[in-house]
């Protein structure tokens, strides 16, 4: 059923630029590796500097320790979630790929993180069951890797997920190709079933943001 809509703001490039002007606080390291992301055949894959920083308010709004991150990239997120730990926190994140996350470690150094953050560098689904064997318990998880396995990593990082954390999963709107049913792509079909799935799964609470392409969070009951 089509539903009405009453209000949705477009963000043009200038709303979009003032918006930046006016809440988005990065220091210069952030700004430097994002500024070197971006000339990367793979900037895509680099989250927005807001979205960087909602996250980092979300791991300090509930006082997170330990923190999940499948799909490390260049380290934006995981460098951004880090310096909104304690002293005593820790972010484990999970890639394969060696030059990406080689620019990642070189960034946390700068910003005085590395102590911080454990990488991982195997397949993520490998770790996450390595995760699981060592009963090992999150209070934040980040999920924004293969898409194709979206389904997968939900089903597992749920049991990593401490009682009170919230898993937050990137690029559930998928640049809107979720809402064209003549998108039959692996990745589409793979977000658009994960969506479908968890607003049917009543072990848990949803919520989703309308950041970036789309943020879902999620806890549970």
């Amino acid at each position: 059923m089509a539903v009405k809509i009453e209000k949705n703001l477009g963000l043009t490039p200038e709303l979009y630029n003032y918006c930046l002007q006016n809440w988005l606080r990065e220091d210069d390291i952030l700004k430097a590796l994002r500024e070197q992301t971006t000339k990367m055949p793979e900037r895509y894959m680099q989250i927005l500097p807001l979205q960087g920083q909602f996250m980092a308010f979300l791991v300090q709004l509930i006082g997170a320790k330990r923190v999940l991150e499948i799909g490390t990239y260049t380290g934006y997120s995981s460098l951004v979630m880090a310096k909104a730990l304690p002293k005593d926190g820790k972010i484990i994140t999970c890639d394969k790929n060696h030059e990406w996350t080689k620019i990642a470690k070189t960034y946390w150094e700068k910003a005085g993180v590395s102590d911080k953050i454990e990488l991982r560098l195997a397949p993520a689904l490998d770790s996450l069951q390595k995760l699981l064997d060592e009963n090992q318990l999150f209070d934040f998880i980040f999920i924004d890797a293969d898409k194709k396995k979206y389904n997968t990593y939900y089903e597992m990082c749920l049991k990593l997920l401490a009682p009170k954390g919230i898993i937050a999963i990137d690029n559930v709107l998928w640049a809107g190709k979720v809402a064209d049913l003549d998108q039959q792509d692996g990745s589409t079909l793979e977000i658009r079933s994960l969506n479908h799935n968890i607003h049917n799964d009543q072990r848990v609470d949803i919520s989703l943001v309308l950041i970036g392409d789309g943020l879902t969070l999620i806890k549970k009951r």
